[in-house]
């Protein structure tokens, strides 16, 4: 470097000279090899601050899990509450049993039992049974006033009483007994 002869100049164009390298060497360093990593601590601080996010909501949540159960819990017992007022399935032999342990505590004679088609309404499915039953006139009083206090649903359309001229039962009832089934959408809630 016959240009740049450092030895014989004064000592402050040799720091000067050494200055500028330097400054070269950081800018160069600056603009290209560090960029990289500046551009990666960026991403990874943007990243860490969501996940810290997520984190400040799953703690949320877990704070809220206790009281989350708790409505689980209250929602399902008034779930089954009300399938028991509205089942999802026929339960025949179930209605069956009941009207058999009504019998069993009053004095009638079941003289037909009939179900009949289901109905579909908008949510539910109509169940119409078709009964004739004898009995006294204080008995089937007692029978209607048992039947409404069953958990699940049942009305009593079309009846007609008419007296009995003989035996032990002095009436004769004719009516329709209706339950009703829950019928659940089928796919996608429709």
């Amino acid at each position: 470097m016959a240009g740049l002869d450092l030895e014989t100049r004064p000592w402050y164009v040799a720091a000067f000279v050494g200055v500028l390298i330097a400054g070269g060497l950081i800018w160069a360093s600056e603009s290209y090899w560090l960029k990289g990593v500046r551009e990666d601590i960026t991403a990874r601080t943007a990243e860490l601050e969501e996940l810290n996010k997520k984190i400040r909501e799953g703690k949320a949540a877990e704070a809220r899990l206790a009281q989350f159960r708790e409505e689980f819990e209250r929602l399902d017992g008034e779930l089954q509450r009300l399938l028991r007022i509205l089942p999802t399935a026929k339960q025949t032999d179930e209605i069956i049993k009941k009207l058999k342990s009504l019998m069993e505590r009053g004095s009638f004679r079941f003289v037909s039992f009939q179900p009949q088609a289901f109905q579909r309404q908008e949510f539910y499915l109509a169940w119409p049974i078709n009964v004739q039953l004898q009995g006294t006139y204080h008995e089937l009083a007692m029978f209607f006033d048992r039947l409404s206090r069953f958990s699940r649903i049942i009305n009593i359309e079309s009846m007609s009483l008419t007296a009995e001229r003989s035996g032990v039962y002095t009436m004769s009832a004719t009516f329709t007994m209706k339950t009703f089934i829950y019928d659940e959408p089928k796919g996608g809630g429709q």
